[in-house]
């Protein structure tokens, strides 16, 4: 009979154990302690189908490397910004406490393994029937438990899982938080721009009511004229209020990523820069080897070896324990008397202990664990199957925006001529002010669009980096 593919490897049969007769039991418990070849599941990971190459134009190639995929940025204040982010971060750090418990727990795992050694010592003074006596004894006392069927071996697999997925989940934090905070310095660069923008069309509109203003006072045009004008700088003007507070609230959430109240960076961030842009010869990987970079991946993959590692621990604690245990030490009436030799006292004991009938209970662990297995493995597939849209979605937005921007670039070009050549006509009274007022707004609309869609593009690369799982090593 095939078993299925989320079969527990225990219950399937798979690893081979030394099971004692019943007669034996005790010679074994030291004879078989070394023979364990029960070891932790080494799951295997759910099929997922993964393409041979990504659907979108720029794959292929040798992959550029994303270690610290900022630096092709190119700009300095962001690098600085994400080293202080990493350093700071109060998300970095929890993860980082998380790592710390996740090995010390395989510490006090591996520690169950090993023999226990104890000191004691004690004084007593005794009184019956009119006489009194003393007592006074000091020893060591040990023990080790022979792990026969792999249990505490399969616990110290599971612990050493968990710390691993913790460790990527560490990374995952990093390369979260790096995406963001280049996220964040992007959108303030941009809104930077449509500020600088915003600012250069109300000039040139308030050019334009001058004008207007000259020619109502000539009689050469009307009062309405005049308002139109100055309605098209108010609202210019308007815009500037609002891109203002947009750019306080991004050096804000910067300065919050990097561990800082909201208002560190407003002076550091004041003075306006350009958009980073990275080159265009990106060069992806394949997704196999994408996935393998992800850490969000990798830590999908740990979490299955973890419950793998302990279904084997709830199968084998289905099987008798056995414990060897000794004494060592000394006995007298008075503390003068303990060097004597015939106060040394020793023991040795040797036990084993099995579940007669417990309702079932370490089956249904079994099944409990087995059961939790398949969680992960169904979280692994949904895992691996998000990392291969986040990577598409991203690579299409790249290409749109490209696209997008060289036309919207063209067209800023062109709306700037245009109303340049408007307002040249109507300061000589060659066209209406209706032409100028249109031309105007086509150049703002445009020259903002093409801001945005910079912005925009610097972040879809970002994306990208992070989709494909640049960041750490």
């Amino acid at each position: 009979m095939k078993s299925s593919p989320f079969q527990s490897p225990v219950a399937a049969g798979r690893w081979p154990r030394c099971v004692p007769s019943a007669g034996a039991a005790l010679a074994l418990a030291v004879v078989l302690s070394g023979c364990s070849t029960l070891q932790p599941p080494d799951a295997k990971l759910p099929p997922v189908a993964v393409p041979a190459g990504w659907s979108a134009a720029g794959a292929g190639g040798v992959a550029t490397p994303l270690v610290q995929w900022w630096e092709r940025l190119g700009d300095p204040e962001l690098t600085a910004l994400i080293s202080e982010a990493l350093a700071a971060n109060t998300s970095v750090r929890s993860a980082q406490a998380a790592l710390q418990q996740s090995r010390a727990l395989v510490d006090v795992q591996t520690a169950g393994t090993l023999p226990r050694l104890g000191a004691s010592g004690s004084a007593q003074r005794s009184r019956a029937s009119g006489s009194t006596g003393n007592s006074f004894s000091a020893g060591f006392d040990a023990s080790w438990e022979p792990d026969v069927f792999g249990r505490l071996r399969a616990g110290v697999n599971a612990s050493e899982a968990d710390a691993r997925a913790a460790q990527a989940s560490l990374a995952d934090v990093q390369v979260s938080l790096v995406a963001e905070v280049a996220v964040n310095y992007i959108e303030l660069r941009g809104l930077q721009q449509r500020l600088q923008i915003a600012r250069s069309n109300l000039a040139s509109q308030q050019e334009t009511l001058q004008i207007a203003q000259w020619r109502l006072q000539a009689g050469l045009t009307t009062s309405l004229v005049a308002e139109q004008a100055r309605a098209a700088a108010e609202q210019t003007a308007a815009q500037i209020p609002a891109l203002q507070s947009s750019l306080a609230q991004s050096r804000h959430s910067l300065a919050v990523l990097t561990g800082q109240p909201p208002a560190a960076l407003n002076a550091r961030l004041d003075a306006t820069a350009m958009v980073p842009l990275p080159p265009d010869d990106l060069a992806l990987d394949i997704p196999a080897q994408t996935l393998r970079q992800r850490p969000d991946v990798r830590a999908a993959e740990h979490r299955v070896a973890a419950a793998a590692a302990r279904v084997a621990q709830a199968d084998a604690a289905r099987y008798p324990d056995f414990s060897l245990s000794g004494t060592l030490g000394l006995r007298a009436l008075t503390v003068g008397a303990l060097t004597a030799g015939n106060a040394v006292t020793s023991s040795l004991a040797a036990g084993v202990t099995a579940a007669l009938f417990d309702g079932g209970a370490a089956r249904a662990q079994v099944r409990s664990q087995e059961a939790a297995l398949e969680q992960v493995r169904v979280a692994y597939e949904a895992t691996v199957l998000a990392a291969l849209k986040d990577v598409e979605d991203a690579l299409v937005a790249l290409q749109g925006n490209r696209e997008r921007l060289q036309r919207l670039q063209a067209a800023a070009d062109a709306a700037a001529n245009a109303a340049l050549m408007a307002q040249q006509r109507y300061a000589s009274g060659l066209i209406d002010f209706a032409t100028v007022l249109e031309t105007q707004r086509t150049q703002l609309s445009a020259q903002d669009s093409v801001a945005t869609t910079v912005a925009s593009v610097a972040a879809d690369h970002v994306r990208l980096y992070k989709a494909l799982g640049g960041g750490w090593q």
